[in-house]
């Protein structure tokens, strides 16, 4: 009896050494992390819960292209614009559209606000931050893409922010943060690009950044936000073809200064397109499709 109680605590002597050890073990890990990799994943963190949030991409819940005339809208599944079950009555109301014009008829007794208030007719530009359709935990809204009007719709309770399953992302790899050079147009460029619908669609680019990688020389075509000289970019890499989306990935950095600018791929992200069928991103331009594999950032969500 005695030899086995010593076997015992043999036994579990060995298993608090070796949980010490597993502890230490991961302490030293989390110490070992730079600041610049623990700047990374907060950042990634932050990104994600961006996604998910009841504002995010994952409630976009439908998209429906309107055809002149009157597109109805309610439960109704023979509708034009079907809205989940139990939302709205079967018919809601009409948007009338006509050469490029939308115009929102609600029904009697339907309580749809815009702006807090309650709404029975409103005019409703394309992509408007601010003229959305609100009804119980859904959004509609105008969207343009290309040549074509859709209503969009966003559902707090959508299947695609329920079920989602976290984002993949490559190790944190320094050498993937560069300084690149910003080299203005004289003139912003005009650049014609296809969405992964189809659609063509205009992009005003303002220059290119000349970086290097793995000693070779690359560059990417920025558009410029005027209001804090920040870019960004839409851009492709080999990587596409097994490991990162196949559509295309962003980069966004900060202002340019003294005419340089980091650009850091391990903050590469997916497009909304990657996660939400009912999104409409565009696909980099010709110059932006890299011949270089770069692992770092956001990986596929989807295998």
């Amino acid at each position: 009896m005695r030899s086995e109680n010593k076997a015992f605590t043999a036994v579990a002597t060995s298993v608090c050494v070796l949980a010490f050890a597993c502890l230490g073990f991961f302490s030293l890990a989390n110490a070992a992390a730079s600041p610049y990799q623990q700047a990374i994943e907060k950042w990634r963190q932050d990104y994600q819960a961006s996604l998910t949030s009841d504002k995010g991409w994952l409630t976009v819940a439908g998209l429906f292209w309107l055809h002149e005339g009157e597109n109805r809208f309610g439960t109704d599944p023979h509708g034009d614009i079907v809205l989940p079950p139990g939302t709205a009555p079967a018919v809601a109301g009409h948007f009338d559209f006509h050469a490029g014009k939308t115009v929102v008829h609600v029904n009697a007794g339907v309580p749809v606000t815009m702006g807090g208030k309650q709404v029975t007719s409103a005019e409703l530009p394309p992509d408007s931050p601010t003229e959305r359709l609100v009804l119980g935990d859904l959004m509609l809204y105008v969207h343009r893409s290309g040549e074509r009007f859709s209503v969009r719709l966003k559902d707090k309770n959508s299947k695609l922010r329920k079920e989602f399953h976290g984002l993949k992302w490559f190790p944190v790899n320094e050498a993937y943060r560069v300084t690149g050079h910003f080299v203005p147009y004289d003139k912003p460029r005009d650049v014609e690009i296809q969405t992964v619908l189809g659609d063509r669609e205009h992009l005003t680019v303002a220059g290119y950044v000349a970086f290097s990688l793995s000693g070779k020389e690359y560059k990417l075509e920025a558009q410029r936000d005027d209001s804090d000289g920040t870019l960004s970019f839409v851009f492709r890499d080999l990587t596409s073809v097994k490991e990162t989306y196949q559509a295309a990935r962003f980069l966004d950095t900060d202002p340019v200064k003294d005419g340089k600018v980091e650009l850091d791929f391990n903050k590469a992200y997916n497009p909304p397109c990657a996660y939400n069928p009912y999104t409409t991103c565009p696909l980099p331009s010709p110059g932006n499709r890299l011949q270089v594999e770069i692992p770092a950032g956001e990986k596929r969500y989807h295998e």
